[in-house]
C-alpha cells in the first residue's frame, strides 16, 4: 500500500468515475485501474463497484476511503513542514475551547518567541474539533476543560484517540453578567433566579450530547437558550439581552469583557482545566512555553 494509491481510491470516490479519475491525476485510465485492483487485492476487500455511468463506493470501501483521507491529510502536512518549506519557520499551533485565558497565554508565547518569520495557529472551536486537531496533528496542543459530569466519560474518548489529558487547575462555577444586570450584585446566585433571562452556550455541531458541552451545569434544564459559536457574539448578546453565560471567572481583560461580571453559583460543579496531546508526545519549547503561561493565568 502506497500514499500514491490511497490518494487514487480518494481521487476515484471523489469522481465516481475511473476515467475522470484519471484526468484529474494526469495519469491512464489502465495504469489507474490497475493500482486499484492491486490494492483491493492486498486489502482483500472490494472497493469500487462498476455501474453503467461510473463507479460508486462499497460501504467497504467507504470505511477505508475514511482512513485514507486521514492518512493523506498527515501525510500532506509532514511534507508541507519538512520537504516544501522554502525557509525554516517556526511553526506552533494550538486547538482550544472557548476560553479567554487560552487566548492570554498563546500572546504571552508569541510575544516570548519573537521569531523574524514564523507561522503559528490559534483555532477557537468545538470540543471535538479540538480532539480531531490534536489527533490528527492540526495541532500541537488542545486547550480543553472537564466538568464533573463529563470528566470520566472524555478518559475513554481521549483513550480511544491516543491522547493524553494534562490537569492543570480546578475552578468552582460562577455566572457571567453584564455588570448592571439586575442581578449583578448579588452574592450568589442560583440557576432558579437566572430562569427568566436567557442563557448563552457555545454551538457544538453534531455533537449534540450533553457530554461536549464546555459550560458547567450542562444537563441543567435551562428554560431560555440561545447558541452561539464565538465569545464575541455571545457576550454582545448577553450585555443586549440580559443574557447570561455559566463558566469559571476567568474572563481576562480582552474584547468586551470589563462589561460583564461574575457571581458565585449556588449550584457548583467544579471545572478541571488542562490540556491534551498526543499519547507519549514531547512538547516543543514553545509548547511548554505555552503551558507555562496558561498556568500563570490560572488566578485571573
Amino acid at each position: 500500500m502506497t500514499i500514491l494509491q490511497l490518494k487514487y481510491v480518494i481521487a476515484i470516490d471523489e469522481e465516481c468515475s475511473m476515467r475522470k479519475a484519471a484526468d484529474k491525476l494526469y495519469v491512464s485510465q489502465p495504469g489507474l485501474s490497475s493500482a486499484v485492483r492491486d490494492l483491493e487485492k492486498e486489502l482483500q476487500i472490494q472497493i469500487f463497484e462498476r455501474v453503467h455511468n461510473g463507479v460508486v463506493t462499497t460501504s467497504a470501501g467507504a470505511s477505508f476511503i475514511a482512513y485514507a483521507r486521514s492518512a493523506v491529510e498527515q501525510f500532506e502536512r509532514v511534507e508541507e513542514r519538512f520537504l516544501k518549506s522554502e525557509s525554516n519557520r517556526p511553526t506552533f499551533s494550538v486547538s482550544m475551547q472557548h476560553y479567554t485565558v487560552a487566548v492570554n497565554a498563546f500572546i504571552d508565547t508569541v510575544k516570548e518567541y519573537d521569531f523574524p518569520e514564523y507561522q503559528f495557529s490559534i483555532r477557537e472551536t468545538q470540543t471535538s474539533e479540538v480532539i480531531d486537531d490534536v489527533k490528527t496533528l492540526k495541532s500541537e496542543v488542545g486547550v480543553i476543560a472537564l466538568s464533573d459530569f463529563n470528566k470520566n466519560t472524555f478518559k475513554k474518548v481521549f483513550a480511544d484517540a491516543s491522547l493524553e489529558f494534562h490537569e492543570l487547575f480546578t475552578r468552582d462555577t460562577y455566572v457571567y453578567l453584564r455588570k448592571d444586570h439586575p442581578l449583578a450584585d448579588s452574592e450568589e446566585l442560583s440557576l432558579e433566579d437566572l430562569k427568566d433571562y436567557p442563557c448563552m452556550v457555545f454551538d457544538q455541531g453534531d455533537n449534540t450530547s450533553f457530554y461536549y458541552r464546555e459550560e458547567a451545569l450542562a444537563t441543567y434544564d435551562y428554560k431560555r437558550v440561545i447558541s452561539t459559536n464565538e465569545r464575541a457574539t455571545s457576550m454582545e448578546l448577553m450585555l443586549g439581552l440580559d443574557g447570561y453565560a455559566v463558566g469559571a471567572a476567568m474572563l481576562g481583560d480582552s474584547l468586551n469583557t470589563n462589561e460583564l461580571t461574575a457571581v458565585k453559583l449556588k449550584e457548583d460543579e467544579m471545572l478541571t482545566f488542562g490540556y491534551i496531546v498526543r499519547k507519549g508526545q514531547e512538547l516543543s519549547d514553545m509548547g511548554k512555553t505555552f503551558i507555562e503561561k496558561l498556568e500563570k493565568h490560572k488566578e485571573v
